[in-house]
């Protein structure tokens, strides 16, 4: 039995005039009209479907109907939802409640106003992590809007607008557990093993990327209110390095929030609340972490290690800076290579000392811890220099070692200089006797890798009657071919390689003697303390 009724098909009938309709007709008709209807709205439906949508409208039985290649349904628009009205006095009646038109107020209604054009504006979203109040930007009371995540708002011409807030971050039980587990161990617990465990994780595993910036807002409360905390302090900067050592983890977003409280950690006044507390090692280990960040993420941020570097400059420069802030910025200048040491700390270095060394001596300083400081600082200045000298006396090439023989050409004649330098009579005597060769080329000279007066000599010319090449006598008296052609390449090579050791022996005595107006200049200040970074073959070449 169908669920059309043949009421419905003899009501549809006379509706286009079809007055004289049997019954058996209707009845026969509605299961085709059923199926029909089911056909329709199932093609309706995955219309529906396909815009993602969990409303059926009547352009998806538009979209059926043309599929079907019937002629759609003129009258109805899916602008919203049809209403239906119950009909008065019938339980199951429904119909569409729609007012009549009248053409005259139709005609007469004044015209909508014209679509804007097509349009691109370019407009910040955000500068420097701050978002500018401009009319392109969503205001601020927008984004703390009711949590059903809607608000509408009224236009000049009060059409309402219907705005989408931003959706909530929301994280896993199990993140929010281990967030929090982390976040207790670095308050608390930071001297315990699970704390070292907790670290490797954090460097580790491969979903933690939604807690990046829950650990950098963590970070950055807990350094501004915690530097009296010194094992705090450090249990932080041992989280910064676990999250940048994370290769899973995407955190050049978050830099510009995390980067201030790492530097804090670097040059802050003072560290720790405790005598016994070594702000000292936090502040090293602060300096490392800065210049990994900035070997890894200079080339994303390129203004990274030169706001960093100007921000040091201006901490060890300033006299009213506290000692320990200068030792601060000079540990993370020192970190970031000795390039940055060479341009930066070298010029400033004479006038720096100048200002420090009353603060060294114990008939200026009577206060200890003061002088310790000092000392601390001048500590500081002697490596980051030690080092800059070290990069710099290292850049030179090593030429390579002279050959256990030499040949020396004296009267034409080639003599042999053996192994050691003191050779018995019988040892000589015992020797065959040395052939002479002619010779019509110049001698090749190369210098060796300690000195220009160690030079080695080739004579590899062959004679021009056919006599052989240096080596054992032969009795033949003949050389073949192949044994000129390798001589000459011989020959060849070796010119070569004399004019690329000449070339590169002088660039090197001109990096030696820039290298050694430097040293001259540290030794000066630092005294024979600087001596213990050069190494010692350089050192033999400035004695």
């Amino acid at each position: 039995m169908s669920i059309v009724p043949k009421e419905n098909v003899e009501v549809i009938a006379q509706s286009i005039g079809i007055n004289n309709l049997s019954p058996d007709v209707a009845l026969a008709l509605a299961p085709d009209v059923e199926y029909r209807l089911r056909e329709v709205m199932q093609e309706a439906i995955k219309c529906m479907r396909h815009s993602r949508r969990t409303r059926l409208t009547a352009d998806d039985v538009d979209g059926a109907l043309n599929l079907r290649n019937v002629e759609p349904i003129y009258g109805y628009v899916s602008g919203g939802p049809l209403r239906f009205k119950r009909a008065i006095g019938h339980r199951d009646l429904f119909y569409i409640d729609d007012k009549d038109v009248e053409f005259k107020d139709v005609i007469e209604a004044p015209l909508p106003k014209a679509p804007l054009d097509t349009g691109i504006v370019c407009h910040w979203l955000a500068i420097e992590g701050v978002q500018p109040a401009i009319p392109e930007n969503a205001p601020v009371e927008v984004l703390a809007a009711p949590p059903d995540s809607k608000k509408y708002e009224q236009k000049d011409d009060g059409v309402p607008v219907d705005i989408k807030l931003p959706v909530k971050h929301i994280l896993s039980r199990e993140l929010q557990l281990y967030f929090d587990k982390i976040t207790e161990l670095v308050v608390s617990r930071s001297d315990l093993v699970i704390f070292k465990e907790a670290l490797v994780s954090l460097a580790t595993d491969s979903g933690l990327h939604p807690l990046v910036p829950y650990f950098t807002c963590f970070i950055a409360d807990e350094v501004s209110r915690g530097l009296n905390d010194y094992p705090l302090l450090f249990a932080l900067m041992r989280v910064v390095r676990s999250l940048l050592q994370n290769p899973h983890m995407h955190i050049e977003p978050y830099l510009h929030q995390l980067m201030p409280s790492v530097v804090t950690c670097l040059v802050a006044k003072r560290l720790g609340n405790r005598f016994a507390d070594n702000h000292w090692e936090l502040r090293d280990f602060t300096a490392n972490l800065v210049a990994s960040i900035c070997k890894r993420f200079g080339h994303v941020y390129n203004t990274l290690q030169s706001r960093l570097t100007k921000t040091l400059v201006n901490a060890f420069l300033d006299p009213k800076r506290t000692l320990t802030q200068h030792y601060g910025a000079i540990q993370g200048l020192a970190a970031l290579g000795p390039s940055v040491v060479r341009l930066l700390v070298l010029p400033n270095l004479e006038s720096y000392l100048r200002l420090l060394e009353p603060e060294l001596l114990l008939d200026k300083q009577k206060n200890e811890m003061k002088r310790h400081e000092a000392w601390r600082v001048y500590g500081a200045l002697l490596n980051a220099a030690g080092q800059c000298i070290y990069d710099r006396l290292k850049m030179f090439p090593l030429l390579p070692s002279p050959a256990p023989k030499s040949f020396w050409r004296t009267s034409q004649r080639v003599i042999t200089m053996p192994n050691k330098r003191k050779g018995s009579v019988e040892h000589m005597e015992e020797q065959p006797p040395l052939k002479k060769i002619a010779t019509d080329g110049p001698t090749g000279i190369a210098p060796t890798n300690s000195s220009p007066s160690h030079m080695e000599v080739e004579t590899a010319t062959p004679a021009p009657s056919g006599d052989t090449d240096a080596g054992p006598p032969s009795s033949t008296g003949q050389m073949p071919n192949e044994g000129v052609s390798n001589s000459r390449s011989r020959r060849d090579r070796a010119a070569g390689r004399s004019l690329k050791k000449s070339a590169l022996l002088t660039q090197v005595w001109k990096d030696d003697l820039n290298s050694g107006h430097l040293l001259v200049s540290l030794f000066e200040l630092f005294g024979e303390d600087i001596l213990s970074f050069v190494p010692a073959p350089e050192m033999c070449l400035f004695l």
